[in-house]
């Protein structure tokens, strides 16, 4: 409640204020859940720039495949899609008939 009540404060100071020692506030059932919340949040955005990580590494791959060496540029360029448009990319390769086409597609969705 403090907290809610005194956002501008750290919660170093909102115990010093409650009297509360840092230590124990940190095995009450409120903190563990607090805790538990941040890793599952944490886990949630690792395991999506794994999924974002690997879908760039494949879609790299077969696009070197289908429309031959890419450059330094383009491959950062990719990489740094989204996975959305990572997976659109992915589709839309599989009609490339060469780096035109990846060009085209690349423009077209900036």
């Amino acid at each position: 409640m403090l907290m809610q009540r005194l956002p501008q404060l750290s919660n170093e100071e909102i115990m010093v204020i409650a009297g509360i020692p840092m230590e124990e506030l940190r095995h009450t059932r409120a903190a563990q859940d607090w805790l538990a919340e941040g890793r599952q949040e944490g886990l949630q955005e690792g395991l999506q720039e794994g999924k974002a990580s690997e879908a760039a590494k494949m879609t790299l791959r077969l696009l070197k495949r289908r429309c031959g060496p890419l450059s330094e540029a383009t491959t950062a360029q990719i990489q740094a899609l989204p996975l959305e448009q990572l997976e659109s990319l992915a589709d839309a390769l599989l009609d490339f008939q060469g780096p035109a086409d990846l060009s085209a597609w690349l423009a077209a969705n900036r």
